[in-house]
């Protein structure tokens, strides 16, 4: 049988952090460091993506809580309920179904609590259904157990911005301490949001118009919800509907669910794209 060398490295890749994740589990390592290292690469753009397309595959997302969460629930974390639960969460937000996405996530979390830290998705969806306070915390619980996630942080001010009228000066006051992210969109972005300024801003603006394929993607994202968070509608809108016309959003990263959101955002704010 034909086997692409793409799909071959794929394969690879997979097996190998399973391997490790489920080694993390029974170790009880909640490195997040460790977690960070497990995103290899499965195309030439996505290693200077995000981990959120890496771990969009539901079974691999599975797997990965399962590894952050204490050892004596490390099996019963392993199983198919959680997959589908996940997966049935992101494909409701994908459609719009915004609500719908978070009542799934709240009946995990009803069920199984310890969950919550793991649930990046959630927060996600309670940004876009404006329950910015409730974003805010579940953020925040997600930093509380991985303190090197920079988007976290990011999302985490979106949510205050909104909540202080679309004042990201006054929500930096009470930013969440995270590490230095690695990859150079991402440390542009947080740099941004973290201090402003006009050379920030066209730091980021060139990343977004000149970077590799994944880096424009993220950074007219970025770029659109920074705007968001000033309250600037016509930049925001200019900017995600840019992200969306990507050849990233169209081509390899058409799944990550980065890209959904994008289209989501797109169309709850009633933007043309």
């Amino acid at each position: 049988m034909f086997r692409c060398g793409r799909c071959t490295a794929f394969r690879t890749n997979f097996l190998l952090a399973a391997v490790v994740f489920v080694a993390a589990s029974l170790l009880n390592c909640n490195d997040p460091l460790l977690v960070d290292a497990l995103s290899p690469p499965v195309s030439p753009h996505a290693a200077k993506t995000t981990r959120r397309s890496f771990l969009h595959n539901p079974l691999i997302a599975t797997i990965a809580i399962s590894a952050s969460l204490p050892k004596y629930n490390a099996k019963a974390a392993i199983g198919p309920s959680v997959n589908f639960i996940i997966s049935d969460g992101m494909a409701a937000f994908a459609r719009g179904d915004v609500d719908k996405s978070i009542e799934i996530y709240d009946d995990m979390i009803l069920n199984e609590p310890r969950r919550k830290p793991y649930l990046w998705q959630r927060g996600l969806s309670l940004y876009y259904a404006k329950r910015y306070q409730d974003g805010a915390e579940q953020f925040a619980t997600d930093v509380a157990v991985n303190p090197n996630d920079t988007e976290e942080q990011i999302w985490h001010l979106l949510c205050l911005a909104q909540l202080e009228g679309g004042s990201l000066e006054k929500a930096r006051t009470m930013k969440l301490t995270v590490g230095r992210d690695r990859r150079p969109v991402m440390q542009a972005v947080q740099t941004l949001f973290l201090s402003g300024g006009e050379e920030n801003e066209k730091r980021l603006v060139e990343i977004a118009n000149t970077g590799d394929l994944g880096s424009r993607f993220y950074g007219k994202l970025y770029l659109s919800l920074y705007y968001e968070s000033l309250g600037d509608a016509v930049e925001a809108e200019k900017w995600m509907i840019q992200a969306v016309g990507t050849d990233y959003a169209k081509g390899s990263g058409i799944r990550d669910p980065m890209v959904e959101l994008a289209k989501v955002a797109v169309k709850k704010r009633g933007w043309s794209s």
